[in-house]
C-alpha cells in the first residue's frame, strides 16, 4: 500500500512513516518545514520527502493519504485529497487501526515531560530483554530512531498528546490509543490555541481515564490538583500515585541537589518498600519524577526495581532534551525543547545546580502557538530567574513584542529579531565554562550549528 504522509517531518506523523515503512508500506510524504533531526531520520529511511503543500504532491495517486493535525481547510494539498475524493485518515486513528491492535499499550501523558519518559520507559523495557515498540516525539538515543514495532506481542510506548488528532476529528490524540498503562504525570493550561481553559484539557484527560480497562493501571503524579479533578470525573482502573508524598506507591528522595542522585522508593501491596538508588547523568527534579513514571509503569511488565535503576545509568536524553551540540573554547551549547514558562523554569533550574564553573545564559523562542497568542506570557520574564543572562529572540509572526519581558526581566535581558544578530552577542559575550542553553520547539533557523561555528572562528 502507498501511504503518503500530508505534514511528515512533525515529530508523531515522522515517527508514523516510519513505522508504516517497517509493515512494508511504500511511504511519501511532504511537509513545509523540512528540518533535522526528523527530516534527517526520515531521508536515512529512505522515504522520499516534498517541499511545501500543492496538488502536484498527489500526482501518483496514493491508497491512503494520513494527514497530520497542523493541516486545517484551505491547504492546497487537503483541499485536492477533497476534490479528488481520495481516502484520507488522521494520523492517530491510522495507529490505533494498523499498529497498536494485540499489544499491550502504554501511553505517556501529561504537559510537560513526555518525551523523556517515553524514552525512559521504552529503555527499561529494552534493557530488561523485553523489546518493546514505541513512537516518541523525539529520537531517544539509546535508540537511535523515533518508532519501531518491537516484538509482535511486547509493550509498545506511545507519547500521548492531548492535543486534536486532525481538522476532522477534534478530540484529542491519546483517546485512540485504548493503553494498558496511562501515565498521567502532570497537567496544566497549554495548547491556548484549542483549549479555551485548564477544564477542557482535563475533560480530555478524562477521556483518557475512561479508556483504560479494570486489570490496567493508572499511574498518576501526586502533586497535581489538575490530574487530582481528572480523578474525580471518574477511574475505573487501579490508581498509584507517584512523587514525593510520603503515602505514595512510588516515591522519591533526592540525595544530589540536582538530582543526578536520588533514592527510589516502591511501596509493595503486601505494605513492604523495596528501594534502590538511581545516580545517572541527568539532573532537575523533574527528570527524577519522569524516571520514577517509567520505572512504575515498567513494574507492571515484571521489570523489577534494581534492574531498572541500573539500567538509568546507561540513560541517554532524547535529542533536543538538554541535548549538548557542542562545546567551543571552554562554552558548551545546549539544545533544549521547553516552550512553556513551566518547562523554561524547570529546564534552567536542572542546569542550574548542575552548573559548578561559569554562566548560563539563556536563549528562548517563543515559537509555540500558545506563546504565539502570548496567552502565557506573564509568566515567562520570571521562568528565567535562574540563568544569568537571557536573550529574547523575537520570530517574525509573534502578535506581540519580546520587548515587555526583557523591561519586566528579574536578570539582565536581550531583545533581538535576527539570528546573526543574536549569535554575534551571544559569541562576544561568552566565556570559557559558560553553558549556553537555546529553547524552541522549532529548528530556530539552525542557530545551534551557527553559534558552534562562530565560537570556532573566533576561538580559530
Amino acid at each position: 500500500m502507498h501511504l503518503h504522509i500530508v505534514g511528515i517531518c512533525g515529530t508523531f506523523m515522522g515517527s508514523l512513516a516510519l513505522l508504516a515503512r517497517e509493515l512494508g508500506h511504500q511511504v511519501s510524504g511532504s511537509d513545509a518545514s523540512v528540518y533535522p533531526p526528523m527530516s534527517t531520520q526520515l531521508e536515512t529511511a529512505g522515504i522520499a520527502l516534498m517541499r511545501g503543500y500543492a496538488a502536484d504532491n498527489l500526482t501518483t495517486t496514493p491508497d491512503l493519504v494520513v494527514i497530520g493535525n497542523a493541516l486545517s481547510r484551505g491547504n492546497p494539498e487537503v483541499e485536492a485529497v477533497l476534490d479528488r475524493g481520495l481516502s484520507y485518515v488522521s494520523g492517530a486513528q491510522w495507529l490505533a487501526e494498523h499498529v497498536l491492535p494485540g499489544r499491550p499499550v502504554i501511553a505517556v501523558a501529561g504537559t510537560h515531560g513526555k518525551t523523556t519518559t517515553a524514552s525512559l520507559t521504552a529503555w527499561l523495557l529494552e534493557s530488561a530483554g523485553l523489546a518493546p515498540g514505541f513512537l516518541i516525539g523525539g529520537v531517544p538515543r539509546n535508540f537511535g530512531v523515533s518508532a519501531r514495532l518491537g516484538g509482535e506481542q511486547a509493550p509498545f510506548v506511545v507519547e500521548a498528546d492531548e492535543y486534536d488528532t486532525a481538522y476532522f476529528d477534534k478530540r484529542s490524540k491519546f483517546v485512540h490509543y485504548r493503553p494498558l498503562v496511562a501515565i498521567l504525570n502532570n497537567l496544566e493550561y497549554d495548547h491556548a490555541d484549542i483549549f479555551p481553559d485548564l477544564a477542557a484539557i482535563e475533560r480530555q484527560f478524562h477521556h483518557l481515564v475512561r479508556t483504560v480497562p479494570g486489570r490496567g493501571q493508572l499511574l498518576v503524579a501526586d502533586d497535581a490538583p489538575a490530574l487530582d479533578r481528572v480523578l474525580a470525573q471518574g477511574a475505573w482502573t487501579p490508581v498509584s500515585r507517584m512523587g514525593q508524598q510520603q503515602d505514595s506507591a512510588w516515591r522519591i528522595e533526592l540525595e544530589r541537589d540536582d538530582a543526578s542522585r536520588f533514592r527510589v522508593i516502591q511501596r509493595r501491596p503486601d505494605g513492604v518498600d523495596e528501594d534502590a538508588v538511581v545516580d545517572w547523568g541527568l539532573t532537575g527534579d523533574y527528570n527524577a519524577r519522569n524516571a520514577l513514571a517509567a520505572l512504575a509503569a515498567a513494574s507492571v511488565f515484571g521489570v523489577d526495581l534494581a534492574r531498572g535503576a541500573a539500567a538509568l545509568s546507561r540513560f541517554e536524553t532524547p535529542k533536543r532534551r538538554q541535548e549538548v551540540r557542542g562545546e567551543v573554547g571552554g562554552v558548551q551549547v545546549i539544545d533544549d525543547f521547553a516552550h512553556h514558562p513551566t518547562a523554561i523554569a524547570a529546564t534552567l533550574s536542572g542546569l542550574r545546580a548542575s552548573t559548578q564553573r561559569g554562566r548560563l545564559l539563556a536563549v528562548i523562542e517563543p515559537r509555540s502557538n500558545t506563546m504565539r497568542l502570548g496567552t502565557l506570557r506573564d509568566r515567562l520574564a520570571d521562568s528565567v530567574a535562574q540563568a544569568d543572562q537571557v536573550w529574547w529572540y523575537q520570530p517574525e509572526g509573534l502578535d506581540w513584542s519580546v520587548e515587555a519581558l526583557v523591561e519586566a526581566s528579574p536578570i539582565p535581558a536581550h531583545r533581538r529579531g535576527e539570528i546573526d544578530a543574536l549569535v554575534d552577542d551571544l559569541v562576544a559575550q561568552a566565556r570559557p565554562y559558560d553553558r549556553i542553553v537555546v529553547m524552541s520547539n522549532g529548528g530556530f533557523g539552525g542557530i545551534h550549528e551557527r553559534l558552534l561555528k562562530a565560537l570556532e572562528a573566533a576561538h580559530g
